[in-house]
């Protein structure tokens, strides 16, 4: 039985994104710094997934709700762009590398999930194509820094669900939703057109 580690890397940077560890750093904590903790400790939050020249400023207030001293699981909820999908799917990873520092897949979670017959597998190439958790990853990192090692990821793909579907789903999250110390993150394309005007039309805080 192989002990492997298996990373997926952060694909996306150098062109959504800066590669550079310091520079993102700097990019992330000048956009936190404009914004107000007005909400927080957020539940779950609803943030843009663009590249972050159109899109950083936005999340900006929704990562700004996050409260890394009592948030130990992450579960990113985001949508495929690449694969046909009539359900959710989970990676196939241990961990996935952002330019600041590597982030864990919580696999006693996964193994739960694993264990409902409700989840695809997504192969390494699904993972690193799709962009819509990529995106969520350094914020997350920077959001969580000061506890970077007292938390883990749950990444999951959403595919185009029919309502039946979401609602099985929607029932199987709600026991996670309902700790505290777990924080989910939707990623979403909801105003491709409007980022700019990211002052009245903001991330949702919950």
């Amino acid at each position: 039985m192989s002990n492997r580690v298996v990373c997926r890397e952060a694909s996306h940077a150098g062109s959504w994104y800066t590669a550079s560890g310091p520079q993102l750093n700097a990019q992330l904590e000048g956009w936190l710094s404009q914004v107000q903790s007005t909400k927080r400790p957020a539940r779950a939050i609803i943030a843009p997934h663009a590249g972050y020249t159109y899109c950083g400023s936005c999340a900006a207030h929704a990562y700004k709700q996050v409260d890394p001293s009592i948030t130990r699981r992450i579960f990113i909820l985001g949508p495929s762009h690449h694969v046909p999908l009539s359900r959710c799917a989970l990676s196939s990873v241990d961990i996935y590398r952002t330019p600041l520092y590597d982030l864990r897949i919580d696999q006693k979670i996964y193994g739960e999930l694993w264990k409902t017959g409700m989840f695809e597998r997504m192969s390494l190439q699904t993972d690193e194509d799709e962009h819509s958790i990529e995106m969520h990853l350094p914020y997350t990192a920077k959001a969580m820094e000061s506890h970077k090692d007292e938390f883990t990821i749950i990444p999951v793909l959403v595919g185009a669900l029919s309502e039946s579907k979401e609602q099985e789903f929607g029932k199987l999250f709600s026991k996670y939703l309902a700790d505290p110390s777990n924080l989910f993150v939707v990623s979403s394309d909801f105003c491709h057109w409007g980022y700019e005007y990211y002052r009245t039309i903001r991330p949702r805080i919950f």
